[in-house]
């Protein structure tokens, strides 16, 4: 039971070492080796838990996704009307890129990069199956645009990093009024108009 908690360990210690030299020097800049050294194991060692670098961004983003989406899910339920199923989706969203900023900035260079194979991609789109089925209700009840579930990502989801790392650089402060008033934007920006 030991050698495991050891190995899980090791592992965790693997990705959150891949997280922050990302985060600080880019993908590019982040040899296997200063991962290595980071998670303070031998560079071998990663080999046993990933085939490569490749392998060890692709399997990182999916973990990194999949918390960041259970926590945007883990109070919604599908039957909420469509606007306070957003809204909470939403709010939960911004939270999470605030309390977990280095795994959210990690997402975000996910999302800006090729790095990410198509396939860790397309798994990371299945973790946000709810806010697409939620988009799909609201576009088939008219009351979401019926646009791409791409530009809604875009316009209501995204601008959360950028505010997140405007916030991270001194340069804005997310306060309750400045989140309200960002909640507001995102949703006058998918909603149709009345």
């Amino acid at each position: 039971m030991a050698t495991l908690q050891k190995s899980i360990d090791k592992r965790n210690a693997l990705i959150k070492a891949t997280i922050e030299l990302v985060n600080n020097n880019g993908f590019h800049a982040t040899p296997m080796s200063k991962i290595a050294k980071m998670a303070n194991v031998s560079p071998a060692t990663i080999y046993l838990y990933f085939e490569n670098k490749q392998d060890l961004v692709n399997q990182t983003y999916i973990e990194v996704k999949a918390k960041y989406t259970n926590y945007a899910f883990e109070t919604y339920n599908e039957n909420m009307p469509v606007e306070q199923g957003f809204e909470l989706i939403w709010k939960r969203i911004a939270h999470f890129k605030l309390i977990e900023c280095e795994n959210a900035m990690f997402l975000a260079q996910c999302d800006n990069t090729p790095m990410i194979d198509e396939t860790s991609r397309q798994e990371g789109i299945r973790h946000l199956q709810p806010l697409l089925d939620l988009w799909r209700r609201g576009r088939n009840e008219g009351i979401i645009k019926p646009i791409s579930d791409f530009l809604l990502y875009a316009y209501s989801i995204n601008p959360l990093s950028f505010l997140m790392m405007s916030e991270k650089r001194g340069a804005f402060k997310l306060d309750k009024t400045q989140l309200k008033e960002a909640y507001e934007s995102a949703w006058s920006s998918i909603k149709v108009c009345e």
